[in-house]
């Protein structure tokens, strides 16, 4: 008898931590099987942490550490590659650009999405993205070189007030100071639509008191390489722009998208509560790609905390469909959310708890410690969070 093979596409939230938990199960011998983790970097990324990259109050290996490291004391095996198709018919099997294939037994789908760039004329050309580790080196790159400019003012616009533009712009606007322009472009009426009114006001005010610009109901039309045109109640207006930061939109990978599932009009694969995919239930989907009801029938929401509650159903029901035991359906618990609002300023709602400031920035950096990917590496990183400012106070 041949040991199972489970392959896991994406090492982000969903993928990274149910490979982990599985590893953890207690397999009974001739079941144990072989673990496949496929992504395209070599890293995983604490994305919540990604804003801290660019203010440089985050390393990127506290919030980036190779795959190598985290697996180092797993049987799990990690292989670096990008998804170019899915066999979900004849061979089940899954093939990767560099020409190598995997087949499987179990396959979970945690690719996350892509930032879409092509449905506005010059935006992807002259748009930063702002998801991985990469955009963030690129859009700081590109800071660097405004900064040495002879430019008095640097101007920033930010397209999407959800949280990622709201934080990015906190953060930048520190960043840049008195020389900053920055500016959030929204086609809805109010910013953070989803959040709650306390996040809301804090972030409203953090704003405001960074001189942050708001252009709400207002969509982008094109951009080139020093403007972006802007629409605003039927009138055109064509302002300068040194980085336009591009936070709205998710689309899913090319590989999930040419699936011959059932998906929803995004694109997103249509999940049972046990997180299957309807018609082929050894096929797991979480996180971004997935359109999950949950036990309760609540729609389950795109965000980190999630993924990572996800990643703990996926996980037990993987091991229970392979050794016989009852599949547990999805159960999301909202335990609130966090936003970063400039250096050392968050705000946080969630179980009776509503905080902002530096009390707020304080928790915020505990909870994500505690949700860091394994043991090894919380350690590490409260070491260093820990020695810095006795060495910053030391060298002085």
């Amino acid at each position: 008898m041949t040991e199972p093979r489970i392959v896991i596409l994406g090492g982000g939230f969903g993928g990274l931590y149910t490979a982990l938990r599985l590893s953890q199960f207690p397999w009974i011998k001739p079941q144990k099987p072989e673990i496949i983790l496929i992504d395209q970097n070599d890293r995983f990324l604490f994305s919540p942490l990604l804003y801290e990259i660019l203010t440089g109050e985050l390393q990127t290996w506290e919030i980036a550490p190779p795959f190598e490291e985290l697996l180092r004391n797993t049987d799990i095996r990690f292989h670096q590659g990008e998804v170019v198709a899915i066999d979900v018919d004849s061979e089940k099997k899954v093939l990767l650009k560099d020409g190598s294939d995997f087949t499987y037994d179990r396959l979970v789908l945690a690719l996350g999405g892509e930032t879409p760039l092509h449905m506005v004329p010059g935006a992807n050309e002259y748009a930063f993205p702002f998801r991985t580790v990469k955009d963030a080196y690129r859009v700081e790159e590109r800071l660097r070189a405004l900064e040495t400019s002879e430019k008095e003012f640097i101007r920033v616009v930010i397209v999407g007030a959800g949280y990622s533009g709201v934080e990015l712009a906190c953060k930048l606007a520190d960043r840049l100071g008195e020389r900053g322009r920055i500016r959030i472009i929204e086609q809805a009426e109010m910013i953070l639509r989803t959040s709650s009114e306390f996040n809301r006001e804090a972030a409203m005010r953090a704003l405001e008191e960074r001189r942050v610009f708001l252009d709400l109901e207002t969509t982008v039309e094109s951009l080139d390489a020093e403007t972006i045109s802007l629409l605003y109640k039927g009138q055109i207006d064509r302002i300068p722009a040194d980085i336009v930061l591009w936070t709205v939109g998710t689309r899913v990978a090319a590989a999930v998208r040419e699936l011959p599932l059932k998906k929803n009009s995004r694109g997103q694969l249509v999940t049972l509560p046990t997180l299957q995919a309807v018609e082929r239930q050894e096929i797991f989907a979480l996180g971004d790609l997935a359109d999950c009801k949950d036990a309760e029938g609540q729609q389950v929401p795109a965000t980190a905390q999630a993924a990572i509650q996800q990643a703990d159903y996926v996980a037990w029901n993987v091991w229970a469909s392979l050794s016989a035991r009852p599949l547990l359906p999805f159960r999301y618990q909202a335990v609130g959310e966090m936003m970063t609002l400039g250096i050392d300023n968050a705000t946080l709602t969630g179980l009776g708890i509503k905080l902002d400031g530096i009390l707020a920035h304080l928790v915020r950096r505990l909870v994500y410690l505690y949700r860091m990917p394994t043991f090894d590496h919380q350690l590490k990183v409260a070491f260093n969070w820990i020695t810095q400012p006795l060495q910053a106070i030391l060298s002085s």
